[in-house]
């Protein structure tokens, strides 16, 4: 009797272990479909109100930046999602530009709750906007700089206080640098910090399609100067360069009403933004030379969380180097 009683408790104790672990492997496989994504996160609930929030921010800001909704692609994006409360905050997205079309969605996210669905995510979703629309890489400042602003009022601040630093120590990026770079610096922060303020003067002065129109006829010409001055009438990079660091200087003030409400819309203007092809043949694997275009972007404060951590919650290190996938 003694043995039974033995093997009896031990069979309940292997019976606790396999339920732990189905309900570990049930919370890691907590998962939610929506048109466009196909998301992975702690909870069935938290899998929800990530998924939903995508779909909407997918559609809100497309038509905000573009003019209208983003046609639904041909394939989910996945996104995986690591939540907790202390969790710096940050993503990555990454997909394959191939002959005009763009496929092969992944992004991952983490942060706390709050800041996955009011900074991470809109700021994700924007990457995959501006690569549904413009079917190419943009300069780096250009893409991060316009994601970085529509991110919450506190991430958006902490950006203008790196930037102040940075200029201050003489840290800060000469304009024709800056428009030139299609791959991050070694020293990248100050590229989100600088490519964020200058997002946010020419979306003050002209909005945000006719910033979308600007960087889509810097693009087609590789002449930003031109550009500029068509878009924003500034004659070359070192007056906008003159011009935004004087506005720096006297704090970011905003523009008046009657200067933007005056802007005319951007000329050829055209609201079309094309979804993913349905193409089979885009959808093929690609090979490692279109691979090599895959874009991959890495949230800064995944970057500042680590060197935080590795150096004991002191400062900030001055190098970083953002993860690229493949």
């Amino acid at each position: 009797m003694l043995v039974g009683r033995v093997s009896f408790k031990h069979l309940v104790s292997l019976l606790l272990v396999f339920i732990g672990l189905a309900t570990t492997t049930a919370a890691r496989a907590a998962g939610y479909r929506t048109a466009n994504f196909v998301i992975e996160a702690p909870s069935d609930q938290l899998a929800r109100r990530i998924g939903d929030a995508a779909e909407q921010y997918r559609h809100d800001l497309a038509v905000e930046w573009t003019g209208q909704p983003l046609p639904r692609w041909s394939r989910p994006c996945p996104i995986t999602a690591q939540v907790a409360p202390n969790l710096g905050a940050g993503g990555a997205t990454s997909f394959v530009f191939d002959r005009g079309e763009v496929f092969n969605w992944t992004m991952t996210i983490q942060g706390s709750e709050e800041r996955i669905l009011d900074s991470v995510l809109p700021h994700e979703i924007t990457h995959t906007i501006f690569a549904s629309h413009f079917r190419q890489p943009l300069p780096r400042w250009a893409d991060e700089g316009a994601c970085t602003t529509v991110e919450h009022p506190v991430e958006r601040a902490r950006q203008h206080r790196m930037l102040i630093e940075f200029l201050r120590t003489g840290r800060g990026i000469a304009f024709p640098e800056m428009f030139a770079m299609r791959e991050y610096p070694t020293d990248v922060l100050p590229l989100y910090a600088q490519g964020y303020s200058l997002a946010r003067y020419l979306i003050e002065r002209g909005g945000r399609r006719r910033y979308v129109a600007f960087v889509g006829d810097g693009l087609d010409g590789n002449d930003w100067a031109a550009a500029l001055g068509r878009h924003y009438g500034v004659g070359d990079l070192a007056n906008l360069q003159q011009t935004w660091l004087d506005w720096v200087k006297k704090g970011c003030p905003a523009p008046p009403a009657a200067l933007a409400a005056a802007m005319p819309e951007p000329a050829n203007w055209s609201p079309t933004t094309r979804g993913q092809s349905p193409d089979p043949a885009a959808r093929r694997q690609p090979s490692r030379e279109r691979l090599a275009t895959t874009t991959s972007r890495q949230s800064i404060y995944v970057l500042q969380a680590r060197r935080t951590q590795r150096q004991g919650g002191g400062s900030l290190a001055t190098e970083a180097t953002p993860v690229t996938r493949r």
